[in-house]
Order: C-alpha cells, then structure tokens, then sequence
C-alpha cells in the first residue's frame, strides 16, 4: 500500500512540475519579449527604462494623439495646445 501512494504523489508531482514548466515557458517568452520591447524603445529615445519615463512617454503620445484628433475635428486652437502640451512634454523626456 504504502508503494502506491509513493507512486500516486509521484505522478502528481510530475503533472503539477510539467505544468509549471509550461507556464514558465510561455510568460517567461512573453516577459523578454516585452523586456526587449522596452530596452529598445528607451535606447533609441535616450531616456531611461524607469516606469516613471515610461509613464511621461506614454502621456506625452497620448496628448500628440489628442491634438491630432482635435485638428481632425476641426478644432484648430484646441489641437495647437494639444499638440504644444504633448511636445513640450516630450522634449523634457528625450533632451
């Protein structure tokens, strides 16, 4: 009796390390992906991988985003400080 129950947590062990593994595998590849993703961005732009420079980056290309949408619009002042705010934001980042 007591071989079937070494053998039981055995087999379970292995089924719950197989699926470890798994996972490790697939996030592990998602994580230098995205890793990658962001050591090259901030090399290309000068700016250090911090979550703060990612996170002004990230507004400066949103407020970009919001005057080119507002000029779409038609609304020209509106876009003009949209698009002021996004530069001057982005030009303090990048230098």
């Amino acid at each position: 009796m007591d071989g079937f129950f070494n053998w039981l947590g055995e087999a379970i062990g292995n089924v719950i390390r197989a699926v470890i593994n798994g996972l490790h595998g697939i996030f592990g590849g998602l994580w230098q992906a995205i890793d990658g993703f962001v050591e090259g961005l901030t090399g290309s732009l000068g700016i250090s991988d911090s979550i703060f420079s990612i996170a002004v980056l990230v507004i400066g290309v949103l407020l970009l985003i919001n005057g080119l949408r507002s000029l779409v619009r038609g609304g020209i002042a509106g876009g003009i400080v949209w698009l002021l705010l996004g530069l001057l934001i982005l030009s303090w980042l990048i230098r």
